[in-house]
């Protein structure tokens, strides 16, 4: 029988990366795609079957899903949208070209993609579509606005889809992954440097205070309720190889426990909780 096959976005590190090695081992054919071409040629060193795939560039994507179907056939078995980042920063400091910037990476790009192997799936008659979301898209917590909205948008457009789809073979799914221990606070730190004009902003005095140490706090302690990324690739494993996958799948406490929370608290009392997070 031919190998099983899977297009992960955002595999230069972190739960791409993991997943991306994981799945290679246990005989899928992985297509493990990264935004840098750098990336690309350090995973096709380490073995993978590794190209471009950039959520900015609408052009990349069809070439990269291209690519595979070449290789296969025809065919793709299933696809985990997994790159995204975030610009920590309060809402009042986030300017319409960042809000723009994090929407094409963190929800247009995944849909796009979603949108051009569809076809493909329907033609096949099935398919499994992952989308990585967040605790964060069940709970919005503070100086994390662009990132909270970009996951809100994408638990609500996958919600649909899983609807639409019903019937078809074409299961589409969400993993909810909370803490888990990456590279995401580096990059973020990034984007905020790109992004946030803090020393003009009217609420400076915050980011004196709290704001940027928070940011850029350097403990190697780990994060309350944090796991390595392989427990997120253990999800996965589950969403593309069950009969009778989830909807959703949790993966760490912190992520239970919002889903939770949500579900039996008044706002007011999750405002309580939340806001001191």
């Amino acid at each position: 029988m031919p190998s099983k096959s899977i297009l992960i976005t955002g595999c230069s590190s972190g739960i791409g990366y993991d997943a991306a090695h994981t799945l290679h081992r246990k005989g899928w054919l992985v297509f493990a795609t990264c935004r840098t071409q750098e990336d690309c040629d350090r995973l096709r060193a380490e073995g993978l079957n590794s190209f471009r795939l950039d959520y900015d560039d609408e052009t990349s994507i069809t070439e990269a899903l291209q690519t595979c179907l070449t290789q296969t056939g025809g065919t793709l078995d299933a696809v985990f949208n997994n790159g995204a980042f975030a610009i920590p920063a309060p809402v009042e400091d986030l300017s319409r070209d960042a809000l723009r910037h994090i929407f094409e990476a963190n929800f247009f790009g995944h849909f796009d993609l979603i949108n051009q192997v569809i076809p493909v799936m329907r033609n096949q008659g099935h398919g499994r579509i992952v989308n990585c979301s967040s605790v964060l898209g069940l709970a919005a917590m503070r100086y994390r606005g662009a990132y909270n909205a970009t996951k809100f948008a994408l638990e609500g457009m996958t919600d649909t889809l899983r609807l639409e789809l019903r019937g078809t073979g074409i299961y589409t799914i969400l993993i909810e992954p909370g803490p888990i221990r990456t590279d995401f606070r580096k990059n973020a730190i990034k984007q905020f440097e790109r992004w946030i004009d803090w020393e003009n902003s009217e609420i400076r005095d915050q980011y004196e205070d709290k704001l940027l140490s928070k940011l850029k706090k350097t403990s190697s302690k780990p994060d309350r309720g944090e796991l390595g990324p392989e427990a997120v690739t253990e999800k996965l494993i589950h969403a593309i190889e069950s009969d009778r996958p989830k909807p959703r799948y949790f993966v760490t406490w912190p992520t239970y426990m919002a889903d939770i929370l949500r579900r039996l608290l008044p706002t007011r009392a999750l405002d309580g909780i939340f806001g001191r997070m």
